[in-house]
């Protein structure tokens, strides 16, 4: 990331918008970022941008992860929506998740039939056109244009912190999802996962999650954190299955078995 110009502010612990940070995060003062929702039909999000300085440590990220919030390209974010708050952003304690039948059943398949590359994330012109056909066949979003480059890229390639990863999912030659991770020291954070739908039998947004516990739990990590769970979305409520979970409600995190 380039280096910040040193008249940038420093954002201080009053700030109300970036009150859940830890006041040992390097941040810029906060842009603001309203806009349609992309969730919830007919509403109006707040998320306030917050632009680290410097890039984070991997401690830093379980700091900003633990108080909710959520990274995007080379911001952080959290919600700060008025008379809403249907996003909760969730996450699995690894040492206690329970691998449900249904579950393994995913695992077994999916290490049966793809296989994973881990690096750092990279674009071309494969990843591009699935990142774009899966958005448009899933109807997310608001908007029904496609992503260019330099879109994708300041989504999912640029990056505040030490540790951003990409998992790539393979039958043969062929691409058939992506995953980016971020790492810190204590944890795993799903910020996003697209696939090709004519693979939609192998699960692989349930099958990434999964390995990315396994991934946790075997680094001596322990925390997986998941994202948003918005409960009236169903790209997104399906991350009530994977428990027990913690979703941060209330400025606290609360647990859901």
């Amino acid at each position: 990331m380039d280096e910040p110009q040193s008249s940038v502010p420093l954002v201080r612990a009053e700030t109300p918008e970036t009150s859940r940070f830890p006041r040992s995060l390097p941040l810029a003062e906060p842009i603001p970022n309203v806009h349609e929702c992309s969730y919830l039909n007919n509403r109006i999000a707040n998320l306030p941008l917050n632009l680290p300085l410097r890039v984070l440590t991997l401690d830093e990220l379980d700091q900003a992860l633990a108080s909710g919030v959520r990274r995007s390209g080379v911001f952080l974010y959290h919600t700060a929506c008025n008379d809403c708050c249907a996003c909760e952003p969730c996450r699995v304690d690894v040492r206690r998740f329970v691998w449900r039948d249904s579950f393994q059943r995913v695992l077994r398949l999916g290490n049966q039939r793809l296989t994973i590359h881990i690096a750092r994330p990279t674009l071309d012109d494969k990843r591009l056109d699935l990142f774009n056909l899966h958005r448009t066949q899933r109807s997310l979003g608001q908007s029904e244009a496609h992503y260019r480059s330099e879109d994708y890229a300041s989504f999912l390639i640029d990056s505040c912190l030490s540790q951003t990863l990409e998992w790539t999912y393979w039958i043969g030659q062929v691409l058939a999802g992506v995953s980016i991770v971020d790492c810190g020291s204590n944890s795993v954070s799903a910020v996003y996962t697209y696939f090709d739908p004519a693979f939609s039998k192998l699960s692989i947004g349930t099958y990434s999650i999964l390995k990315q516990i396994e991934f946790a739990r075997d680094t001596g990590r322990h925390y997986a954190y998941l994202g948003m769970y918005v409960s009236e979305n169903h790209h997104l409520n399906y991350k009530a299955r994977f428990t027990p979970q913690e979703r941060w409600i209330g400025g606290k995190w609360r647990e859901f078995p």
